[in-house]
């Protein structure tokens, strides 16, 4: 009777909570999902009508929608890969003994608090800006010409200012990771003839598996919905060349007020993204088993 009673007072507890995510989240979803069935633009009030899915007719077969699909994969999979290499490189160095180790882990870690619009604004007018830009007066310092990489790397310069932010944080997970690898074993493997770079790729890589499929799957999540750095950078050019799934919704929805077009785009980007959610998740249900 107790065990009951203590059910029934965990369940009210916890309703409050439910309800707010309820009205959070399931709420605007619906919403989202009920406006992609209608033509509906917000420039030419009451001429709303249902069209069942001609929106995401529209959507698939928009001539910016397979680039800014490729553009979306690249940018992921670039950043992905530039901040786990990094990141395991970073937490080997920072595990070594040094002087001022406590200053150098803040310093690295510093630019995952840096808000995303400031960082692309600093990278885009202090470093990639081709007149007065850090990069252009090293270019001109070596006798170069200074590239405007906005214009001609349009995507690569995103990724780097994306990864140059996640970067820290993929440092802070693999770094912990480190903190728990067992001394003892390396050690015996060194006093068994071991070197550096056997004891790296059969120890310390395999022992960061499990961190590195974390940092894969929190990342993907967040950079699927990359949108300011692009917005503040590139606008989505030159063309479509930066343009990704988030920033193409973005334009359909509040530059061409077309709310139901952009509501489409919206639901394409949501399965999308927990297709890849779902994929990942059974890959780290795979290493935590082996």
């Amino acid at each position: 009777m107790a065990t009951q009673a203590s059910r029934t007072a965990g369940r009210l507890m916890l309703t409050p909570a439910v309800l707010l995510l309820f009205l959070w989240m399931i709420v605007p979803l619906g919403m989202t999902i009920y406006f992609s069935f209608l033509r509906f633009n917000l420039l030419m009030p009451g001429t709303e009508a249902f069209t069942g899915f001609e929106n995401y007719t529209y959507f698939f077969t928009d001539p910016a929608f397979w680039p800014a699909l490729t553009n979306t994969l690249t940018l992921v999979l670039g950043v992905l890969v530039i901040t786990v290499v990094g990141g395991v490189a970073l937490a080997v160095l920072l595990d070594q003994p040094m002087w001022g180790q406590g200053i150098v882990r803040i310093l690295v870690i510093a630019p995952f608090f840096v808000m995303p619009s400031v960082s692309a604004l600093v990278w885009k007018n202090m470093l990639m800006n081709p007149v007065n830009g850090l990069f252009a007066a090293l270019a001109r310092g070596l006798g170069l010409q200074p590239i405007d990489f906005f214009a001609d790397a349009p995507l690569a310069s995103i990724i780097a200012i994306v990864a140059w932010q996640w970067l820290p944080f993929a440092t802070l997970i693999l770094f912990t990771a480190m903190q728990s690898l067992d001394r003892e074993q390396m050690e015996a493997a060194e006093m068994d003839g071991a070197g550096p770079i056997w004891r790296f790729v059969h120890l310390t890589v395999p022992h960061l598996m499990r961190a590195m499929t974390v940092v894969v799957l929190i990342q993907t999540i967040f950079l699927l919905s990359v949108f300011a750095e692009i917005l503040v950078t590139t606008n989505g050019g030159p063309g479509t060349a930066s343009t990704t799934l988030t920033f193409l919704v973005y334009m359909q929805s509040m530059l061409q007020f077309d709310v139901g077009l952009g509501s489409a785009g919206g639901i394409v980007a949501v399965i999308l993204a927990n297709i890849v959610a779902i994929f990942l998740m059974r890959m780290i249900g795979k290493n935590l088993e082996a």
